[in-house]
């Protein structure tokens, strides 16, 4: 009486479909031993796909077999011994030799004869036949999605992949924070460490809901999907799904990103305020130092003796801080002046269409560039390298030529923007100098003005454009946007 091994599988890049495939073939499997009177001396599982040779335990029953310990196999199909000519060239040659005295399947008849045998190989044949298919229809499928601009592959951090539809949508929330920090990283003054910590107190997580590190933070900051575009094998492709920041904000934090590429010795202290104000008196660089548990800024006296004293950091802060009130605009106003704007808006839109065409020519240009690229690698007049590089540079032409053809189709109203930002600033001013760290006031100084001294313990600065008109009239007199026919803004 024969002896036999129930050997079930399951395919691991199948997880989804195939949950249960392992507990429900052992059930069958059982049931069909115990409805044939069959002789089970070993059940062997594993959950590993059999595309390539090399299985575990597959190789553990022919090894049984081999010894003369088993001269049977039990299982569901064919496919589940093999699906490859290795595998099943394995169980042939020892069908053939004797080792393998029965095969049995509920769902397959084999007999050992030379036609059982030739209908075995056909069932292997399928088999492979049915992987290789499969392996082709997926990359069918990976090359339309690519031609479609739709990016296979699970969303980065900002955005979300709806499932119904296979497209990839923005999250309405996590967007915004994601934005920032191509935003604050562009401005040079934000370490990824700093970043980090800062966006991980504001409650921003990845996918698997873990804190952001700084290769996180590193990984958005280097991927261009957030501008529009997104490489997939190598290959740059142009996207369908709706950007976050423009090519220019991107092409921004790239340049910032090489600057920092050189590994730099590690500070024992941080200085925020360093490198941004000089000494009132003898124009040197104001520096920074510890002592007892405090910070203390002082001149470098590079030039000579300086008899200006230190100014302790919590001084200096403070002072900063009474200039950010300043420079606050009210929510009442802030609310008015944005109101104001959305008027002006109507009025201002002017068409362009010389240079639309203009644009929309050297557009259509770039594609059927593309077009002739792509013609030439098929044809193997280019390689592969070349291609490459050549479509990534023609694609970031055309993408920047499209934000430049959406800036002159709204030319009439391009002063709104940076108003509309320096409106929402100013009005977050007053929000900085009450909760934001030392690194937010930093940066909104730097940005509202110029020439920063300390003379006397006492810091001062020179405001710039509309900061400078806040801080000259405390009671917001008539100066809302639209009041000057040049239409220009006042940041």
């Amino acid at each position: 009486m024969a002896k036999y091994i129930l050997y079930a599988r399951k395919s691991t890049d199948e997880e989804e479909r195939q949950v249960l495939s392992i507990e429900a073939q052992l059930a069958e499997l059982k049931e069909f031993a115990a409805k044939e009177k069959l002789e089970i001396v070993a059940s062997l599982c594993e959950a590993k796909t059999a595309k390539q040779p090399g299985r575990t335990v597959f190789g553990e029953m022919l090894r049984i077999i081999s010894a003369g310990e088993a001269d049977g196999i039990l299982a569901w199909h064919p496919d589940r011994l093999a699906r490859n000519p290795i595998d099943g060239g394995q169980i042939i040659y020892l069908v053939d030799t004797g080792k393998i005295n029965s095969l049995k399947f509920p769902t397959f008849w084999f007999e050992n004869t030379p036609q059982g045998k030739f209908m075995l190989n056909i069932a292997f044949g399928q088999s492979k036949y049915f992987i290789d298919n499969l392996s082709e229809n997926v990359k069918r499928g990976l090359r339309q999605k690519l031609r479609r601009g739709e990016y296979p592959g699970w969303a980065p951090l900002g955005y979300t992949n709806e499932l119904r539809n296979h497209t990839i949508l923005v999250d309405q929330e996590k967007h915004k924070l994601v934005k920032r920090i191509f935003e604050l990283y562009a401005t040079g003054d934000y370490s990824l460490n700093s970043l980090a910590e800062k966006f991980n107190n504001l409650g921003l997580r990845s996918k698997t809901g873990k804190k952001l590190s700084v290769g996180m933070l590193q990984f958005i900051l280097k991927n261009p999907f957030y501008c529009g575009v997104f490489k997939y094998n190598g290959e740059l492709h142009e996207g369908k799904h709706e950007p976050i920041i423009t090519k220019k904000l991107f092409d921004e934090v790239q340049t910032v990103m090489q600057k920092r590429g050189r590994a730099h010795k590690t500070k024992t202290h941080e200085y925020i305020f360093c490198s941004l104000m000089k000494c009132g008196s003898c124009d040197c660089y104001i520096t920074a130092e510890k002592q007892k548990g405090h910070t203390y800024y002082r001149c470098t006296k590079k030039k000579g003796i300086c008899k200006e004293k230190y100014i302790r950091e919590e001084a200096l802060t403070n002072q900063m801080k009474e200039v950010l009130q300043k420079v606050s605009l009210s929510d009442d106003w802030t609310e008015k002046m944005l109101a104001k704007m959305e008027e002006d808006a109507q009025t201002d839109v002017q068409s362009s269409s010389a240079l639309v065409v203009a644009l929309n020519g050297q557009i259509t240009a770039i594609k059927d560039k593309l077009d002739r690229l792509l013609d030439s690698h098929l044809e193997s007049v280019i390689d592969k390298s070349d291609y490459l590089a050549k479509k990534e540079k023609l694609i970031n032409e055309k993408l920047r030529l499209e934000e430049k053809l959406n800036e002159i189709k709204n030319k009439g109203a391009n002063w709104l923007e940076p108003m509309r930002e320096f409106i929402l600033s100013s009005n977050q001013a007053k929000k900085i100098a009450a909760n934001g760290d030392l690194m937010e006031i930093r940066t909104f100084i730097k940005n509202a003005g110029s020439n920063f001294t300390v003379k006397g313990k006492k810091f001062d600065w020179l405001a710039k454009g509309g900061y400078k008109i806040i801080a000259e009239n405390a009671n917001y007199p008539n100066w809302l946007p639209g009041s000057d026919s040049n239409r220009r803004p006042i940041g």
